[in-house]
């Protein structure tokens, strides 16, 4: 049984699309996102510095055309093929982290390629508006016991904004608040404060979903083809209506990328694909996910190993979700 996985925001890096513009149907696929967005994506993904592509509005709208872009390359699909028809046909589950949740809304078919594309840069621009009203940020939580941590946070008012499973959290709040639980961590656990811009899926977010809520309603989300696990508490999306409100919802709520990998292990993975630009949420997965084989697509030289896992992992069958799957959707 195969997931495809969509990477979030702090998996950029600068460069990271020189190589795929070789690529004639990634570089069609991220002229076009270009246009969509308003941004030039092309130089944010070869030129820009790592600065420039760690803004929010640009950050965003560069995963999210980069994983659908790569998975186009990996079904060697031209770029007006539809996405979720053609991975239809062997991935059993999608799922994305944070942002990376639009990117596989298209991937299950509940969004088209322009339909995300489109809500990624509402998404980007007014969170990082939001961002600029008070001095917030995150920093991620490595070890610690999981209940100290938690009760630390709440302390400190923080948040857990990022529930990663593998003994990672990520906290947000304020910058005085982050700097003060940095000064007193709990027993045995690292803080590493992180290059964002702001508190994500915090109430300091707020203002974003408005912005974002307001994006989606001129949109009518498809019914999932594949299977979507949703940030909010990794349970199947039952509709996507459902799936496209708790996308939206989750940009001030926090991301329960454990209880994703849960799901997967209750559904029996055994191998999970991510998205480019890939390595963070396959990291996450060899902690996690024991015996499940995983491909990071990074470059296009990792092509043969993700189509190998397709072939391997898959389900061939039609356009219809797989019966495990449909159980859980149910239930």
């Amino acid at each position: 049984m195969l997931v495809v996985v969509c990477p979030g925001q702090g998996a950029q890096s600068p460069g990271m699309l020189s190589p795929w513009l070789e690529l004639p149907t990634v570089a069609a696929s991220i002229a076009r996102a270009s246009q969509t967005t308003g941004l030039d994506l092309v130089a944010h993904g070869t030129t820009s510095d790592a600065d420039t592509i760690r803004d929010t509005a640009v950050a965003q709208p560069l995963l999210v055309a980069s994983a659908l872009a790569s998975l186009r390359a990996v079904l060697d699909l031209d770029a007006d093929a539809p996405l979720a028809t053609a991975a239809a046909a062997t991935v059993d589950l999608t799922a994305g982290h944070s942002v990376g949740e639009l990117a596989a809304a298209v991937v299950a078919g509940v969004l088209t390629d322009e339909e995300a594309l489109r809500l990624v840069a509402v998404r980007g621009a007014a969170m990082a508006r939001a961002a600029a009203v008070t001095p917030t940020g995150m920093s991620a939580v490595l070890g610690g016991d999981p209940a100290e941590v938690l009760a630390a946070l709440d302390a400190h008012g923080l948040v857990p904004a990022n529930v990663n499973g593998a003994g990672q959290v990520v906290a947000a709040g304020t910058l005085d608040a982050l700097a003060a639980f940095a000064a007193a961590p709990p027993a045995r656990a690292r803080v590493v404060a992180l290059q964002v811009a702001g508190a994500f899926h915090t109430t300091h977010m707020a203002p974003a979903v408005d912005e974002l809520r307001a994006a989606a309603a001129t949109i009518a989300p498809g019914e999932p083809l594949v299977p979507l696990l949703t940030n909010a508490d990794g349970t199947v999306a039952p509709s996507g209506a459902r799936a496209l409100e708790l996308i939206v919802a989750q940009v001030a709520n926090p991301v329960r990328w454990d209880q994703c990998q849960e799901t997967m292990v209750a559904l029996g993975v055994t191998g999970l694909l991510e998205l480019a630009p890939g390595g963070v949420l396959t990291g996450l997965a060899r902690r996690t996910l024991p015996g499940v084989e995983t491909v990071a697509v990074k470059t296009p030289a990792d092509l043969d190993a993700a189509r190998d896992l397709l072939s391997r992992h898959g389900s061939p069958r039609g356009t219809e979700p797989s019966p495990a799957t449909t159980q859980e959707q149910s239930s």
